[in-house]
């Protein structure tokens, strides 16, 4: 079969990257597949409902770490307002905690990006016969990682941590009261191992908490 014409039903794709060259590439790669279509491209986290309602892909290939909106919260507005399309996340990322959140979210895969453009391509076919394809590995190290020990509430307040904002900063951002930060910090410290807030957002991110 001749690479411009396709099947009458190919794999409607969307693709969220916030990097242009890679964006590009994974768009051109998926493109030479005969059966997969991308109908779609984002290079932002906040327009991946949006462009999935007006286009309505089979599945979503969403990045993480996209300006706006995480992949991993549109997985999960997805599975609400857009139900028959799979989510398959894509990370430079393998974090154990990443992985735990995308299946909460309602992902149906999980992959890094090192691997061949051949195993992204079957993995798109099978998350939408139903199958779940999860990196082996990362697999492995999510289960010896255990669950996310932190809080909804320490997350939010180690995530406020950024850039040096004082006890105080953080207080205004969240609606909280400063011992009541001072409070949730500490406990996150301690839940993390680490010595002050800064090593445990640090650590918190690594583990793919945040």
């Amino acid at each position: 079969m001749p690479r411009d014409h396709r099947p009458a039903k190919s794999v409607r794709v969307l693709l969220a990257e916030d990097q242009g060259m890679m964006r590009g590439a994974l768009a051109l790669l998926l493109g030479l597949e005969e059966d997969i279509e991308v109908v779609a491209q984002v290079a932002r986290g906040d327009a991946i409902v949006g462009t999935a309602l007006e286009t309505r892909p089979d599945v979503a290939l969403l990045d993480i770490e996209l300006p706006g909106r995480s992949g991993l919260d549109a997985a999960a507005d997805l599975r609400e307002q857009c139900p028959d399309c799979r989510v398959l996340i894509l990370t430079t990322f393998g974090r154990p905690g990443y992985l735990r959140r995308a299946m909460e979210a309602g992902a149906a895969g999980f992959l890094v990006k090192d691997g061949p453009v051949e195993d992204l391509a079957e993995a798109v076919r099978r998350v939408l016969r139903g199958e779940t394809v999860i990196d082996p590995a990362l697999a492995a190290a999510a289960l010896s990682a255990g669950p996310n020990p932190l809080t909804a509430r320490e997350c939010d307040v180690l995530k406020a941590s950024v850039d040096g904002a004082t006890v105080s900063d953080i207080s205004g951002t969240l609606h909280l009261s400063e011992s009541t930060v001072r409070n949730y910090l500490s406990s996150a410290i301690g839940k993390t191992g680490t010595r002050n807030r800064m090593e445990a957002m640090r650590e918190a991110r690594q583990q793919g908490w945040l």
